[in-house]
């Protein structure tokens, strides 16, 4: 592919350099709160998906760190753990479908836990460099939708005022990012910039021109069948 997503990687990881930022302010003030530390693998059983610059980020670096053969067992895990949430995903739009409260369906599937392909045998991460923005604020008070959310083994207390990242906030510069990226490929697929992904379909994908809808590659309809709208 002749696309360049330099420049676009290179403001993804001024956002990732932010919350880094502000995960070690939050554990400067907070030093007895913050139990993180190596070979902690809490973050690494939580279920959360990849916006597209994220996933396209994720992708690159994995191919370019790992030797052909590591890949292909790293990627057996990857679909392993693909087809368990499929199933606990969908098992959940059922639920739903079938006229149980969303946010209660929502909550359940927040509690769900499986292991990251991507964390080892010493419990730390493979791609720790290159994470996603969500492992690394993992452990400090964020809101999603209002609603505050901490890690279970820190030290922060329930009903307690802390500074909070706001991660719809984050969540929307990463949406405007993969949109930016979009318009630029002139991608042919409506709604690119909206799906999003966990991390196992972000390193089983093969972003070509085909998935990104790049005019000239004969593309069909091959995003939407992958990954998930977040509408």
């Amino acid at each position: 592919m002749d696309f360049d997503f330099t420049p676009y990687f290179k403001r993804y990881e001024a956002i990732s350099a932010m919350a880094d930022q502000v995960f070690e302010k939050v554990r400067e003030n907070h030093p007895e709160e913050v139990k993180c530390k190596t070979h902690c693998a809490d973050c690494c059983y939580a279920l959360f998906d990849l916006t597209l610059i994220e996933a396209l980020y994720i992708n690159h670096h994995f191919s370019a760190l790992f030797s052909e053969e590591a890949k292909e067992s790293l990627l057996e895990e990857a679909n392993s753990y693909d087809r368990k949430i499929h199933r606990i995903k969908r098992k959940a739009f059922r639920e739903v479908e079938a006229g149980k409260n969303e946010a209660t369906v929502l909550e359940s599937l927040a509690k769900e836990r499986e292991r990251c392909p991507m964390l080892d045998a010493e419990d730390c991460c493979r791609m720790y460099d290159y994470r996603p923005i969500t492992c690394r604020l993992y452990g400090i008070p964020t809101a999603i939708g209002g609603k505050g959310h901490t890690c279970g083994k820190s030290g922060f207390v329930q009903g307690k005022q802390y500074q909070t990242v706001n991660m719809d906030g984050i969540q929307k510069m990463l949406f405007d990012l993969s949109a930016e990226l979009v318009a630029e490929l002139k991608s042919q697929h409506l709604k690119l910039e909206e799906i999003i992904v966990p991390l196992s379909m972000a390193v089983l994908t093969d972003y070509d021109e085909e998935y990104l809808g790049i005019p000239g590659s004969d593309s069909k309809d091959k995003a939407g069948g992958k990954g998930e709208s977040n509408g």
